[in-house]
């Protein structure tokens, strides 16, 4: 696991969807689980500036330097670089908390170069564009991900997005390169309004946007028919899988309904089928729902037994947590302190989720049996 405790304490401020902990959440219950021993945990590198101009503009970057430094941005900067707005405000660490992530990712390729698996949860900022910050996001480490991964000899890149909004930055950056394949489902209709079902490029593209209320039988009817088969056809050399836990019934910042186990058992699925595959975080606005899935993926990736009830150590951590100024956290639930792994949450699968599996099975450049 790729980790910082820069994480720790930084908020993107007391109103932001962000305010919440998360990768320090995630690696203090997987230590305290007796699931993150020395040796298995690399702390985060920052990225230098140079080494972000492989993806990111020079201007952008110096601008990001620059507002940390200053606290503040100018009229100018913010509406060229999207600096200081209330998606993506002026914080304490503005500058270098994306930089860590961004550091992360390209170690994460480094890592992996011989084979492996990487879990990088402070990864995953796909809305981040080459000259502009966005939703969140100022870097985009998963950009910087396929980059690093390729560098160290992985020609063929698979990318898969889970995460509740569309992976637009990462398309932008490879929706025209035949040797990147591209799969996203996310919640339609919802920020950024792009990833439509007819959306592709010259490169191998596949967005699926879900209704509400997307459940766990569906979501695995997507992962069986669709997202596998494509995997299993190209036999990607890396495969990195963006694993925003915003989809989770308890999120704030969506409708959909999965469970984290439909998260563990997605993850059980991709790991055989490429040699190197690097784990990335992405969005999750409930301490307890994001910081339980991403230690249970954890948990999957070093191959560790979840318990039924959590050790008291354990417990302390989630319960430690706060969720202030939202009302799914006045009242929380006794399991989200003491499990680890939710009860699945089937459901019917509706006919405009086959209907779009379907349609892109039987797209011109596919036709999966």
């Amino acid at each position: 696991m790729l980790g910082h405790d820069i994480y720790r304490g930084s908020s993107y401020g007391p109103w932001h969807p962000l305010r919440v902990p998360r990768v320090s959440t995630v690696m203090d219950l997987s230590r305290a689980l007796g699931w993150l021993p020395r040796d298995r945990f690399v702390r985060s590198p920052r990225a230098k500036p140079d080494a972000l101009r492989v993806w990111h503009t020079a201007t952008y970057v110096g601008a990001l330097r620059d507002a940390e430094t200053a606290g503040e941005v100018t009229d100018a900067v913010r509406d060229r670089h999207g600096l200081g707005t209330t998606a993506c405000p002026v914080f304490p660490e503005v500058w270098r908390r994306p930089a860590t992530s961004a550091g992360a990712s390209f170690l994460a390729g480094d890592l992996v170069a011989r084979g492996g698996v990487v879990h990088h949860p402070g990864g995953g900022t796909h809305h981040a564009m080459p000259d502009r910050a966005s939703g969140f996001c100022y870097l985009n480490d998963p950009v910087l991900t396929i980059l690093s991964v390729r560098r160290a000899g992985a020609r063929r890149v698979a990318y898969v997005d889970i995460d509740a909004h569309h992976m637009d930055g990462v398309e932008h950056a490879f929706r025209d390169d035949p040797e990147t394949l591209l799969i996203s489902y996310h919640e339609e209709r919802r920020w950024p309004f792009t990833g439509h079902l007819s959306d592709g490029g010259i490169g191998q593209v596949f967005n699926l946007p879900v209704p509400r209320g997307l459940n766990d039988t569906e979501a695995g009817a997507i992962r069986d028919a669709l997202i596998v088969p494509l995997l299993e056809r190209m036999a990607p050399d890396a495969i990195v899988i963006q694993c925003g836990a915003d989809c989770l019934e308890e999120d704030p910042l969506s409708r959909l309904a999965l469970s984290n186990r439909l998260y563990a058992d997605t993850m059980r699925a991709v790991l055989p089928l490429a040699p190197r595959v690097v784990v990335l975080g992405g969005g999750g606005y409930n301490p307890w729902s994001v910081g339980r899935c991403w230690t249970l993926l954890w948990g999957v990736i070093a191959g560790r037994d979840v318990p039924d009830r959590l050790p008291a150590e354990a417990e302390d951590v989630l319960r430690g947590l706060e969720f202030r100024g939202n009302s799914r956290g006045r009242n929380p639930p006794d399991h989200w302190f003491t499990t680890l792994q939710d009860e699945g949450r089937p459901g019917p699968v509706r006919a405009e989720v086959t209907d779009r599996i379907e349609a892109l099975r039987t797209r011109d450049d596919v036709l999966i049996p």
